[in-house]
């Protein structure tokens, strides 16, 4: 069996990559699983964090690398005989989806799914079936109230939020028009080790080990339905044995929910510390609560995320202790 994942580099994409080789550990004759991973510098200043996620993964001899851009690649060679296609690699962030860089979005979240879903389309009239599994976002709901099934109203806050909304509709059309099997998982605040420098935990928890302030958005009552990248990795490689998700959305949210304001008293816990804080004008173009109704992700994949907010963030804590030592590190040995 043969799988691709695109983006396997990053955050998500590193940690399924092991997650499927770990997998196949043990597995009979016949069964062992090929994984193989797409990745590229699209922002080349932070690509040894790639390359940081990617040295463990290039050990393993089931699994393959090409550092290729997604726009540009040949899908036709790289897809034959993969079976499952794991669909993650994007432009992330709100903030920068703003503006002039709004065409680099365009260009490598709705541009580069259209031209994997015209190579699957091919595969499809050739006779080959490859599921395509999409990585979306819980931004494209907007602002809702309460609990949030799949079902309503999807009304985007972002720029970033509807190109991934159109990716979905893209995964949708070419679904009905050719039967490409897709599933659409909509992640809700994926956080742990491997998290982008970005991302609020990896800035507040960087923050606190430097002793420096922590700059809150809003008045930090703002709440996340957190879900420990583990939990995420787990629900999205279940997909491969499932067969009632395809052409479905489904949400997959953390165990529990917590403001920024807790998680920040969580991190001071830990550290033995007080955090400094600054606050600044709340932003507009992300929802002031989110809350993932699971039960669609519990049904389908069998889902039941396992990791408290406490132990998934002594699991990036511990994860960035490490990375500062790496830096400090190569910085005295001058590489």
């Amino acid at each position: 069996m043969k799988t691709l994942v695109t983006g396997a580099g990053g955050f998500i994409g590193s940690h399924l990559c092991e997650a499927l080789l770990k997998g196949t550990e043990g597995a009979g004759e016949g069964r062992a699983l090929e994984v193989w991973g797409i990745d590229a510098p699209i922002n080349p200043d932070l690509w040894w964090l790639k390359e940081r996620n990617l040295a463990g993964l290039i050990q393993h001899p089931m699994f393959h690398f090409r550092k290729k851009d997604i726009c540009c690649t040949d899908w036709e060679d790289l897809l034959e005989g993969v079976d499952t296609v794991f669909h993650l690699a994007a432009i992330p962030g709100v903030r920068s989806s703003w503006g002039a860089g709004f065409r680099d979005y365009v260009n490598n979240n709705i541009l580069a799914t259209q031209h994997l879903l015209e190579a699957c389309k091919n595969h499809i009239l050739r006779g080959q079936s490859t599921l395509l599994v999409f990585a979306s976002s819980s931004s494209v709901y907007g602002e809702k109230p309460g609990r949030v099934e799949e079902g309503l109203p999807l009304t985007p806050l972002s720029p970033y939020g509807i190109t991934k909304l159109t990716c979905e509709h893209l995964c949708q059309v070419y679904n009905r028009r050719y039967g490409i099997p897709v599933i659409i998982l909509r992640y809700f605040t994926v956080y742990g080790p491997r998290q982008r420098p970005d991302m609020a935990f990896h800035r507040f928890i960087k923050a606190m080990l430097r002793e420096r302030p922590i700059t809150v958005y809003g008045d930090g009552h703002q709440t996340r339905d957190f879900t420990y990248v583990s939990d995420c990795v787990e629900a999205t490689a279940a997909c491969i044995n499932t067969q009632g998700a395809v052409g479905r959305a489904i949400n997959i949210g953390g165990r529990e929910r917590a403001s920024v304001l807790d998680v920040i008293a969580l991190l001071e816990k830990s550290l033995q510390r007080e955090a400094r804080l600054e606050f600044s004008a709340e932003r507009g173009d992300e929802p002031k609560h989110t809350w993932a109704d699971t039960s669609r992700a519990e049904e389908l994949l069998g889902y039941r995320p396992k990791v408290s907010l406490q132990e998934g963030l002594s699991k990036e804590l511990d994860y960035l202790r490490g990375l500062d030592r790496d830096v400090v590190n190569n910085k005295v040995n001058g590489s």
